[in-house]
């Protein structure tokens, strides 16, 4: 058999399969999905094992970060690509079945939204991967980082919002409501519609936040009498993690429109105080240098300030404030511990009178016989 010979044979074949798929439109079209929908899983599975075995041989933080984040979505977008393709190719094959039709553009549509998702939350781990939020010292570290996280859930919703335009443009009746989500003009008009709505002043609160930098990502504050760090600027909300574990949700117009404390705003470097309600014969100079070699000898001390001071005098004791600074938040509550401890058991072996006491005056009246 010569190559004519053959490709003559091919195309009868293809013929009498296009001439079979006429005749039994109903099977076709059934036939056609399963296949659809097996090419696509088997897309999947071999795309699943060729990246396992990648990551097998070498791993790759950006394959790792893929197969973390878009393995689900890309599971559901792939078969309904090839549905998707399989319906618009064999469009008469399918006349039959409208609902197959509109079925494939509305998970082809939410699939491809869901993937995009996900691949801007791999984008933003990329991008954040490199930089070291964890300590208060990487200040510019930190805010770079919030606003990618922001840009990041700000473009979610545009992506989101597009895909639900989509949505109605497939659909007869929602066709007008979708353009006007598509056109600038219908944008426009949404946007100041709502302005007045909750929603809406958070996510403009969100974006003065994310470039104003009022609060970043690992920020100490305290608000509503609580001490904690920024763990989530979302759109609408701010999540502290308070120092027990606890998580606090706040709108995030709470920090536009009610004061709160940020002791890392523009540093992480911070004072600490440790009071000592003493005697009147307390040895103040004593203290002074034990509280000096307490700090001296501490990492925890960023060496800036240590001071000893009486800062008041009152009727039963006097107050002594003992100042030092440390790097952060956290280290200066642990020099305080140390601090408070170590001067507690000084003063406890060495000078026991110094400790406060009460003292009573008993005095003889005359009493008439």
């Amino acid at each position: 058999m010569n190559w004519t010979d053959f490709w003559d044979t091919i195309g009868q074949f293809g013929t009498e399969i296009d001439r079979w798929l006429r005749h039994n439109r109903k099977i076709s079209g059934w036939l056609m999905l399963v296949v659809s929908i097996g090419a696509g899983l088997l897309v999947n599975l071999i795309t699943t094992q060729v990246v396992r075995l990648i990551l097998r041989r070498r791993y790759s933080e950006v394959l790792g970060l893929l197969r973390q984040y878009i393995r689900n979505a890309f599971y559901l977008f792939v078969p309904s690509l090839f549905f998707l393709i399989i319906t618009n190719v064999q469009e008469r094959a399918f006349q039959r079945f409208p609902i197959a039709l509109k079925a494939a553009e509305i998970i082809f549509v939410a699939s491809t939204t869901w993937l995009v998702v996900q691949l801007l939350k791999v984008g933003e781990r990329l991008i954040v991967r490199q930089y070291d939020t964890a300590s208060d010292v990487n200040l510019h570290l930190r805010k770079f980082v919030t606003q990618i996280r922001f840009v990041r859930q700000f473009f979610t919703i545009i992506v989101m919002v597009i895909g639900f335009s989509v949505l109605l443009l497939s659909f007869n009746g929602g066709r007008k409501i979708g353009l006007s989500f598509l056109t600038s003009a219908g944008i426009a008009s949404v946007v100041i519609g709502f302005a007045a709505q909750r929603t809406i002043a958070n996510l403009l609160a969100g974006i003065q936040i994310a470039f104003t930098q009022q609060i970043r990502v690992d920020d100490a504050v305290v608000v509503e009498n609580e001490w904690g760090r920024i763990e989530e600027i979302n759109l609408t909300n701010v999540v502290v993690r308070v120092w027990d574990r606890r998580r606090l949700i706040l709108p995030i117009t709470y920090f536009i429109e009610k004061p709160f404390q940020n002791w890392t705003r523009s540093q992480a470097s911070v004072l600490g105080t440790v009071l000592l309600y003493l005697d009147y014969t307390v040895p103040v100079e004593r203290i002074r240098e034990k509280a000096n070699q307490l700090v001296e000898n501490n990492p925890l001390w960023d060496r800036e300030v240590c001071a000893v001071q009486v800062t008041d005098i009152q009727p039963t004791c006097v107050v002594v404030r003992i100042l030092t600074s440390a790097r952060n938040s956290g280290e200066s509550f642990d020099l305080r511990c140390f601090i408070r401890e170590n001067i507690l058991a000084f003063l406890r072996d060495e000078y026991p009178e110094s400790l406060p006491k009460t003292r009573f005056q008993l005095s003889e009246t005359n009493q008439p016989v």
